[in-house]
C-alpha cells in the first residue's frame, strides 16, 4: 500500500463516528470499508495504475465507490468532501432558503474547478442558489433539441453538470434549480448521466427521473503517478494511460409536453 493510501485513510478517520476497515483484493485494488454508528456501511475501492478495469462486487444496497488513485493526489480536497457528503456529513441547508438566480461562465467555471470532480463544463444555461448571498448549489444544462417524435415545438435538453459547495448539501436543491430552468425554457424533458463508479441507484429517481438505459464501460485517460525512487513523494503526473470506468446510468425527467 503507497503513502498516498495510507494518507487518504489517514484522512477519512477524521470523519466523526466512523469505524475503518482495509483489506486488499486481487493484490492490487484497495478495498476500504467505512461503517457509521448505525450499522450502514460505504465500500471505496482504490485501483493503482496497474489495475485498469474495475472489478466485479457482490450486489447489496450498500454504496461501492471506485476511486482511481490519481484522485488522491489531485484531487484529494474535493474526493474526501464528496465522500463526507456522501456519508451525510455535510452541513444542511434547505432551498426554501435559498434564492434561484442565472449565473455566468466565470462563476460557473470557477465554482466547478474548486468542487466539482469531473472537468468544468459551462454548457449553455446555467443556474445557482444563492444562500445569503453566497453561491451553493449550481446545475448546467446545454442547449435545447428537437426529437423527431414529438411536436414541433418539444425541445429536450441535458443536465450536464450539478454541484453543491464542498461540506454542504442543499436539500432539495436540484428540485428548485430545475424549476427555475423549467420555468424560462418549458422543456419536454430533461436527461442526465450518472457516474457508475459512484453510483448503482442514483437518488434523482426521486424526484422523477427514470432510468431509461445503462451505458457500458467506456475506457476513460487518466494521469499516471510518478512516485519516484521513494515510491512516496508524488511528482506531476507525466503521462497518461488508458482505463476502463463503470459506465453510466441514463435518465430522463419528462413533463407534461411528451406524447
Amino acid at each position: 500500500m503507497t503513502e498516498l493510501i495510507t494518507g487518504f485513510i489517514n484522512a477519512l478517520a477524521g470523519c466523526e463516528d466512523i469505524s475503518i476497515k482495509q483489506e486488499l483484493l486481487n493484490d492490487a485494488v484497495v478495498h476500504i470499508t467505512l461503517t457509521k454508528p448505525d450499522s450502514s456501511q460505504t465500500h471505496l475501492l482504490i485501483y493503482p495504475d496497474s489495475a485498469l478495469r474495475r472489478i466485479s462486487y457482490p450486489q447489496s444496497d450498500e454504496k461501492v465507490i471506485h476511486i482511481d488513485e490519481h484522485l488522491l493526489s489531485n484531487d484529494l480536497t474535493k474526493l474526501l468532501a464528496r465522500i463526507q457528503t456522501v456519508l451525510g456529513y455535510g452541513k444542511r441547508i434547505y432551498a426554501r432558503q435559498t434564492v434561484a438566480a442565472r449565473v455566468d461562465k466565470r462563476i460557473t467555471r470557477f465554482f466547478l474547478e474548486e468542487h466539482h470532480l469531473q472537468s468544468a463544463m459551462t454548457g449553455k444555461y446555467r443556474y445557482g442558489l444563492f444562500y445569503q448571498g453566497e453561491l451553493v448549489s449550481l446545475a448546467v444544462f446545454s442547449g435545447g433539441r428537437r426529437m423527431r417524435d414529438q411536436p414541433d415545438d418539444y425541445r429536450s435538453f441535458e443536465l450536464i453538470r450539478f454541484c453543491h459547495k464542498s461540506n454542504l448539501i442543499t436539500v432539495g436543491g436540484l428540485s428548485k434549480l430545475i424549476k427555475a430552468f423549467q420555468k424560462d425554457f418549458d422543456p419536454g424533458d430533461l436527461m442526465t448521466y450518472v457516474d457508475r463508479d459512484w453510483t448503482q441507484d442514483s437518488s434523482l429517481q426521486k424526484i422523477g427521473f427514470r432510468e431509461e438505459g445503462i451505458l457500458a464501460p467506456q475506457i476513460v485517460a487518466v494521469p499516471t503517478l510518478d512516485y519516484g525512487k521513494s515510491d512516496t513523494k508524488l511528482d506531476e503526473p507525466k503521462e497518461r494511460i488508458t482505463k476502463t470506468n463503470s459506465g453510466s446510468i441514463k435518465l430522463v425527467l419528462r413533463f407534461a409536453k411528451t406524447i
